[in-house]
């Protein structure tokens, strides 16, 4: 009856709480928000290792996204070659995603950098590095 679907809807507790956050998530977000206003070093850093990044990489030619965020992509292409260069550079121990289709269109296959304010620049060169490692290992068979 309609009387009970509204009597779940309203008073079932499993319905109403599966789209509000979890408490620890909620305080999590809140502190968060505390470090952005007070530590400002942590958006310089990693501003300064995104151009660190960029630079780099667009020296060795990969083929850049425009973002300005932490997140950069870096075209690829071939789906098969966006995955041997992930796995190469797994085993050089550092870990980025391959995305392929269908997530992204047929010939865009491409890796996923994430950079972070926790990261360091010696790490940002050592990605660098280990990225023309791959693409070499990779063009080259």
């Amino acid at each position: 009856s309609e009387t009970l679907i509204e009597s779940l809807i309203q008073m079932a507790p499993p319905y109403i709480y599966t789209t509000s956050s979890p408490p620890a998530v909620a305080c999590a977000t809140l502190a968060s928000l505390e470090l952005l206003k007070s530590e400002h070093w942590r958006r310089e850093h990693l501003q300064q290792l995104i151009a660190q990044f960029r630079q780099g990489a667009q020296t060795l030619g990969l083929n850049l996204v425009e973002s300005p965020t932490p997140i950069q992509p870096v075209i690829v292409g071939d789906s098969g070659a966006a995955m041997a260069m992930a796995n190469r550079l797994r085993e050089r121990g550092i870990l980025v995603g391959a995305i392929r289709p269908p997530t992204v269109p047929t010939g865009s296959a491409r890796l996923r950098i994430t950079l972070t304010a926790a990261h360091s620049s010696a790490q940002v060169q050592q990605l660098i590095e280990a990225l023309a490692q791959s693409q070499a290992e990779v063009q080259h068979g």
